[in-house]
């Protein structure tokens, strides 16, 4: 086979195209080396401003809810630590719901949902109920304060010198969870914070 000859000029124009493509390839090497460090940095960065410690236990933010473990549990909040109120009024820890039946009875579903989310691993199960046959509105069953019971809603206590901020209070096993509307998620958060002793 006879190999077709190439003049210089030619011979140049290919030497410069090559050197051309490799300087090319180079280049946008070098630039996605950059790149990636630079992204890297920010992902770096990304991830220290999502993590934080409160009173020696370890929070992680991932989608707007805060994270942390005790043991091999893991709880999850809508609001930080400090962000809540803290509670002045003796409530029962965590071990008084260990393994026991949990019921609940609630005006505001994502305070209950909190309840569920951190609590179902603790309690032996969770149930809807009712304190009294006036406020049910479903076919659960009448629980009392020898059952442990938490009960979220609306309003507070007329006189109460805490009626802006909200209350929550225990008696015998029932926990009073007490507030306007857009506190009750907070006020949950706080309480959950204080049986767990995060706070």
């Amino acid at each position: 086979m006879i190999k077709r000859i190439i003049s210089k000029s030619e011979q140049e124009k290919k030497r410069k195209r090559s050197s051309l493509i490799i300087g090319l390839i180079l280049i946008i090497v070098m630039f996605g080396s950059v790149f990636g460090i630079v992204v890297g940095s920010f992902g770096e960065n990304f991830s220290k401003k999502n993590k934080a410690e409160y009173n020696g236990y370890k929070f992680s933010n991932e989608n707007n809810f805060w994270r942390t473990s005790i043991g091999e549990l893991e709880f999850v909040f809508q609001y930080f630590p400090s962000q809540t109120r803290n509670i002045t009024s003796p409530l029962k820890n965590i071990n008084n719901y260990y393994n026991k039946p949990l019921y609940v009875y609630s005006e505001d579903v994502n305070s209950e949902i909190e309840i569920y989310r951190n609590l179902q691993q603790i309690a032996s199960r969770i149930q809807p109920a009712c304190f009294n046959k006036e406020n049910c509105t479903g076919d659960f069953p009448l629980k009392t304060c020898a059952d442990n019971f938490i009960i979220i809603s609306e309003g507070t206590e007329e006189g109460s010198t805490e009626s802006s901020l909200g209350e929550i209070t225990q008696v015998e096993n029932c926990v009073y969870i007490k507030g306007e509307k857009q506190d009750l998620l907070e006020l949950t958060d706080s309480f959950l914070y204080n049986i767990l002793g995060i706070k």
